[in-house]
């Protein structure tokens, strides 16, 4: 069940008022289904809510399990429940402070709605300005007439991210409005609202819709248009709020760094003074590619990762001063003085062993051209890189001398692994822009190892591309060869060794849109963890990693062939 509009209750002293929500909280009650809500204000939120804030870790796009089966999506996020694709807006519009969306959280859904595939589900609060342009008039309730109610920031954003089905409360009317053609999109999108609970006029307050995902649909059936659509309201595009009017950003928010975004003004190709492009330094990709106005800078992409400040590494200062939880610093460097791409320096790759931004705390085991770590973030909890001790781009550059090497630390691991009753799985992505080669090593439980196969060529016809299989004949060693053979220095790739041995490679255009983590993103996908996609979703303490890589020694050590 989702849930749009005011979750909590409208008396300030209701906590222990009958079904108040405060009775799920403390367990005098339980919520019977998984239950999602963006209505996350009223008297009684912030109180209610503190505790789980507190709690929460990661970005947490799924939502934060208030208590069992309620989950609170805060801010704006998108994450896939059953498959389906889901956006939402927490929140509505005000000021600022708890219970309303800031700007970072607009900015945040006008970067998502640039990501390829189609949004099936789009959850706000606030009605969208225009929606009712170009409707049937005739029998439409005085309330959806009435022009209080709405918000344009919500309307432009429905128009950017274009949704199948856009479902907002808040307005005290339930309303299905036909379904609008979109523009620059095959399919037509269904806008519902819905009236409050308990309402006196018995308006509709509940809908059930059994939508199948866009992402498992037929091209005929995405391209279906109902006789009675209608052309997009959104087709001129609502004004936009003047800044002065716009949400001010509560000072707490620090889950993720959009707020830094200046989404219109990069949109817009209003560069200036060579500044880092934030959807490249963010996700290590752009969908306009050499014809982005911004910088891709990949040394960028890997100091965002380590949670450095992008005003910092943009400007060279950041405007929170100490309110910000961002790192404001290079390897001790307090700022940066040049704008413009940097060379390489080894010194600042956090996997060089002699660097000091290296978080020795992971590394498992060292050899001569090796050495393995727990993955920062990791999918699963015996995730592995292994890394050349030398700085280099790829493995498959490495001397052969070193690639034996590997070849024993990948046998060490598949022996590990076996014993806890799984298979492994290898990937790496390499790019002209790579500073520091990582091979990764995921354990997957033998019962979906034959499923590796078909899942990666899955996901790669999804991507509109196929694997090509080296060498399908032949050994895991051999096909390696094979790919070593192959491979140029200046070629972008990716591959995944599979358990069986084979291997399965993409060249990757130049102007080829490649997500960074797709093998992860896979691998997520098979061992039903989507919501560990992101690696940072999944950071943990240094204390817990510390704890983590202890265990992991202790059962590798009869293995490690550095012992």
């Amino acid at each position: 069940m989702l849930c749009v509009g005011q979750l909590f209750s409208p008396e300030a002293d209701a906590e222990g008022a009958p079904g108040d929500v405060a009775d799920y909280l403390v367990g005098r009650a339980t919520v019977p289904i998984p239950t999602y809500f963006t209505g996350d204000y009223g008297p009684t939120a912030p109180r209610l809510l503190s505790k789980a804030a507190a709690g929460a870790r990661g970005f947490a796009p799924g939502g934060i399990e208030i208590c069992p089966n309620l989950f609170w999506l805060r801010g704006s996020n998108r994450f896939t429940l059953h498959g389906l694709s889901v956006v939402y807006l927490s929140g509505k519009k005000g000021p600022g402070g708890p219970g309303c969306y800031s700007q970072d959280d607009v900015d945040a859904l006008r970067a998502l709605a640039e990501e390829p595939g189609i949004v099936d589900l789009f959850l706000t609060n606030e009605w969208p300005t225009g929606v009712v342009n170009g409707a049937d008039t005739s029998n439409m309730p005085n309330q959806v007439l009435d022009p209080h109610g709405y918000d344009p920031v919500v309307a432009e954003l429905v128009a950017e991210i274009k949704p199948r089905y856009h479902i907002a409360g808040t307005k005290g009317v339930f309303y299905s409005r036909e379904p609008y053609v979109n523009d620059s999109a095959a399919h037509v999108t269904r806008f519902i609202g819905l009236a409050n609970v308990g309402n006196k006029e018995k308006q509709k307050f509940i809908h059930a819709i059994s939508p199948t995902p866009a992402s498992t649909m037929s091209s005929a059936d995405i391209h279906a248009k109902p006789p009675n659509s209608t052309l997009s309201p959104y087709a001129a595009p609502a004004q936009s709020v003047p800044i002065e009017e716009a949400p001010k950003r509560p000072a707490d928010n620090t889950d993720a760094q959009y707020w830094r975004y200046d989404v219109k003004r990069q949109r817009q190709g209003e560069a200036e003074g060579g500044r880092l492009c934030f959807k490249f330094t963010s996700s290590g990709s752009c969908p306009r590619g050499s014809k982005c106005n911004f910088r891709h800078d990949e040394e960028a992409v890997e100091h965002y990762q380590r949670n450095v400040c992008f005003d910092f590494l943009n400007k060279g200062k950041c405007e929170r001063g100490p309110e910000c939880k961002f790192a404001h610093s290079l390897s001790g460097d307090t700022s940066i003085r040049d704008s413009r791409p940097r060379r390489r320096v080894e010194s600042r790759c956090w996997f060089c062993l002699s660097s000091p931004d290296v978080e020795s705390h992971l590394v498992i085991s060292i050899g001569e051209a090796y050495y393995c770590a727990l993955a920062k973030g990791p999918l699963v909890p015996n995730h592995v890189l292994m890394i050349p001790v030398e700085h280099c781009p790829s493995t498959l550059m490495m001397p052969s001398e070193a690639e034996v090497e590997l070849g024993r630390y990948k046998n060490a691991l598949v022996k590990y692994f076996e014993k806890q009753g799984k298979t492994t799985v290898f990937f790496e992505w390499v790019s002209q822009n790579s500073r520091h080669a990582n091979l990764q090593a995921v354990p997957v439980p033998f019962p979906k190892a034959d499923a590796v196969n078909k899942i990666f060529h899955l996901a790669a016809k999804k991507l509109g591309f196929e694997f090509s299989v080296v060498n399908p004949d032949g050994g895991a060693k051999v096909a390696r060869e094979s790919l070593i053979s192959q491979s140029e220095s200046k070629s972008n790739l990716f591959y995944v060794e599979l358990p069986e041995g084979k291997i399965l490679l993409h060249n990757i255009d130049s102007n080829e849109k490649f997500p960074a983590q797709f093998g992860r993103e896979v691998l997520a996908g098979l061992l039903s963890m989507a919501d560990r996609a992101d690696w940072r979703n999944c950071k943990l303490s240094k204390e817990e990693e510390i704890q983590m890589v202890d265990d992991f020694k202790h059962g590798f050590r009869e293995f490690d062939p550095a012992e």
